[in-house]
């Protein structure tokens, strides 16, 4: 399990000190700074989900998600909330393959959050249960009768989109009348 935190004033400090090694040319770093991120936790996930809206290549991106992945749920929510904020298509494409890792803990909140009116994090929120793939298929059959309208049209949209891992419990459902 992710840490808690600790002495605020000294993990700010090494918070920025990692994040900053996250884009360092040594793997060695970077694994080692993703695995600090991890034991520090909830303190890493606003300044990581910062430095993702920030960063200028796909790399950085990508060791910043891997570590929020490794913080677990503590980052489900504000990763949702900031897909919401940020409107970069890469911040998202990111922040949903984090989410995808984070796997089970994050099914309810990503499809909570196709509730949202903008396509585009749809798509991405989407994506991510795709990912996370069988494990999300009863969850999303579940909501396939939500009041919301637009919850019960992704839930379909994401199961047709993950083939036979989705249609097949999704044809039943709708063969049993339900």
């Amino acid at each position: 399990m992710a840490g808690t935190g600790g002495n605020t004033i000294t993990n700010c400090g090494e918070i920025q000190k990692q994040v900053a090694a996250l884009s360092d040319p040594s793997i060695d770093l970077r694994h080692a700074a993703v695995s600090a991120l991890r034991d520090i936790g909830v303190p890493a996930v606003a300044p990581l989900i910062a430095a993702m809206a920030e960063a200028r290549d796909n790399d950085h991106r990508w060791y910043l998600a891997i570590a929020l992945s490794r913080i677990g749920v503590p980052a489900i929510g504000p990763l949702i909330t900031a897909m919401d904020a940020y409107k970069s298509s890469e911040f998202r494409k990111y922040a949903a393959a984090a989410l995808g890792e984070i796997g089970v803990p994050a099914i309810d909140a990503l499809i909570d959050g196709m509730a949202n009116d903008d396509r585009e994090m749809r798509g991405f929120l989407s994506q991510a249960l795709c990912r996370i793939g069988k494990p999300a298929v009863e969850p999303l059959i579940r909501r396939l009768g939500d009041n919301n309208e637009t919850i019960k049209q992704c839930a379909t949209l994401t199961l047709w989109q993950m083939g036979e891992t989705g249609l097949p419990s999704m044809v039943e459902k709708m063969q049993d009348g339900e």
